[in-house]
């Protein structure tokens, strides 16, 4: 295994579940570092696990607009990463970097190299993401000012970027 390799988080499974799983991913963390206030969250259940959603709708909006062309660029393969950039309101900085690799498979013509996984399996996977997410959070500091957010998706080279994203 390459060394850079050894912490990678990698979920191989449908578009749909992937894209999903960034959808309840990002939350987890808005929820967990306080972007929002906590009543602006309500409690579901998904992969096994309570988590917390957003019932902002300015923010499922934008969420939604963004998992969407994010669906389309997975399905299409000219996207490499989706990043969640925490930063502090007044002074701008950065505090935080929340990098999701996406490594994005052409089908291929045979499941040998890569069988079916159940959705057992992959409903398993997500959880230990998020929960590997929430422990995360246990060893950041508190953020005292307040913070904002923004969502980056690196793309290839040439892809149009929706005037709805930018």
């Amino acid at each position: 295994m390459h060394p850079a390799n050894k912490n990678t988080i990698t979920l191989k499974g449908s578009t749909d579940i992937v894209v999903e799983f960034f959808g309840y991913s990002i939350n987890s963390i808005l929820y967990q570092r306080g972007i929002y206030p906590p009543e602006s969250f309500s409690k579901v259940n998904k992969y096994g696990l309570s988590m917390l959603v957003t019932n902002d709708e300015g923010l499922k909006s934008y969420l939604k607009n963004v998992l969407l062309q994010l669906n389309d660029w997975i399905l299409s393969c000219t996207v490499q990463k989706l990043v969640l950039i925490i930063t502090d309101v007044s002074t701008k900085d950065v505090l935080e970097r929340w990098v999701f690799d996406i490594i994005a498979e052409k089908p291929s013509s045979t499941e040998k190299d890569h069988p079916a996984k159940t959705e057992k399996e992959i409903n398993g996977e997500i959880a230990a993401i998020i929960r590997q997410i929430t422990a995360s959070v246990t060893f950041l500091p508190l953020l005292q000012d307040p913070c904002t957010f923004d969502l980056l998706v690196y793309t290839d080279t040439g892809v149009v970027i929706p005037q709805t994203l930018e």
